[in-house]
């Protein structure tokens, strides 16, 4: 059973920058894609950023766009998530997940296997 831990959340002013980090231990010879989602209080889930295990192939919501960056260094089975520029909007609970699907949809929490447990991102005006 793989499962996800997450670091790096906290409490930062608007303008900052914070990585998040998501470890893989045990066996990731399937693991076909990781993703970042977020969900804030009141709202729903929402895909954030993710990545195609094998080849770094990425993907962002618009929201975030050209502010944050995944990453991922398959030697160490982790995930990064580099948060640039931060805003107030940006303040959640963020989650990584992995999928061990074939045909899956980036975008979709639906069609992810396993999930961390969360950790809480602030962000301050």
């Amino acid at each position: 059973q793989v499962q996800l831990v997450e670091s790096g959340g906290g409490l930062v002013q608007a303008g900052a920058s914070l990585r998040l980090s998501c470890t893989a231990p045990g066996r990731t010879q399937s693991l076909t894609l990781m993703g970042w989602f977020r969900q804030a209080p009141g709202k729903e889930r929402e895909f954030v950023t993710g990545i195609r295990w094998s080849d770094g192939s990425t993907y962002y919501a618009d929201s975030v766009k050209g502010r944050f960056t995944i990453s991922r260094d398959t030697a160490k089975k982790t995930l990064y998530l580099q948060m640039s520029s931060l805003k107030p909007e940006d303040t959640a609970i963020y989650y990584c997940a992995a999928s061990f699907r074939f045909t899956v949809l980036v975008t979709m929490s639906g069609g992810y296997d396993v999930w961390g447990q969360g950790t809480q991102v602030t962000v301050s005006s």
